[in-house]
């Protein structure tokens, strides 16, 4: 696993000042020239603060060893901290379904350039913080730092969504447009579906792993071809692996003929386990069972989990 605390957490914490800073500007912008989706996306941004603490938080436990009551580690602190982003955003979301739809009904307020340029201003900073964040995500396998960005793309659809709506409205004063005015709560309205469907993703992957289901079949598949690269492996009975925060546990049974001593059985086990951790940095552990193989023999597939006989 190449996953570097240090160096991951100075993202979490630009970004938490970042969002700090963005939250301020948006809110004195909306209030000062009474923007509905300005307000309620600097809202937004608050949220944003809390989940940036919550990542740095998470980020640091899940650096901690394992000790005897966390044989396995602290990892699943960061899926924990993605599900609890998750949750901010689905809040937010409703947040500003809820103000954009009343200010649909409210009388329109005059909208200022220098509302639309703060929602430009916004869209751009969080695209940079974006790529840097979503950059660092990947060289340093974090699931929170991937949160963080997926959370920093809805802000960047939510910046670009308030400055058409903004930009509408504006226009539409100066041009005497009528109905332009609504531009600025619908933007509000699309701004909200767009988080929540953004949450609602990141939340059922970070359920699956809580849940410890298996990585997907395309993956597995990957592993497999390792294992199988050993023409000593004469077949797979069994192969499982699961995302244990960021990282993935591997476990497995396979066949190797039955004249091997246990020597040259441990001697394969482990070629196998240093061959998997080096062709694929995320995976921490390779547990491997051996089961013997013999040419003249009918070989019965093992259930990876036993069930009762039906009756």
């Amino acid at each position: 696993m190449t996953y570097e605390g240090p160096k991951a957490l100075l993202t979490a914490w630009v970004s938490l000042v970042s969002n700090l800073l963005l939250t301020l500007l948006k809110l004195i912008f909306g209030l000062v020239f009474h923007s509905t989706a300005l307000v309620a996306d600097g809202v937004h941004n608050g949220g944003d603060v809390i989940a940036s603490i919550a990542t740095i938080g998470s980020m640091k436990l899940s650096n901690h060893p394992a000790d005897r009551e966390h044989p396995y580690g602290h990892g699943k602190a960061e899926d924990l901290s993605t599900a609890f982003i998750s949750i901010i955003l689905i809040a937010a979301a409703l947040f500003l379904t809820f103000e954009a739809i009343k200010a649909l009904f409210a009388p329109a307020s005059p909208i200022s350039v220098w509302a639309f340029g703060a929602a430009l201003v916004s869209a751009l900073w969080k695209w940079l913080l974006y790529r840097y964040t979503n950059k660092a995500a990947v060289r340093y396998h974090s699931k929170s730092l991937r949160a963080t960005a997926s959370d920093h793309l809805a802000d960047i659809y939510a910046s670009i969504a308030a400055a058409i709506g903004l930009g509408i409205s504006w226009i539409g004063s100066i041009l005497h447009i009528p109905y332009t005015h609504y531009g600025d709560p619908l933007a509000g309205i699309v701004v909200s579906l767009l988080i929540f469907r953004i949450a609602v993703i990141m939340i059922v992957k970070a359920s699956n792993v809580l849940m410890e289901s298996s990585v997907d079949a395309t993956t597995q598949e990957k592993y497999s071809a390792v294992i199988l690269s050993f023409p000593e492996v004469k077949k797979i009975d069994i192969l499982r692996a699961r995302e244990h925060g960021n990282a993935v546990l591997i476990d497995a049974q396979i066949r190797i003929p039955g004249s091997y001593t246990i020597q040259e059985g441990d001697d394969l086990t482990e070629a196998i386990r240093s061959k998997m951790l080096q062709a694929y940095p995320d995976v921490e552990e390779v547990l491997i069972h051996i089961n013997p193989w013999y040419e003249d023999q009918e070989l019965v597939e093992p259930d990876s989990v036993p069930h009762l006989d039906q009756k």
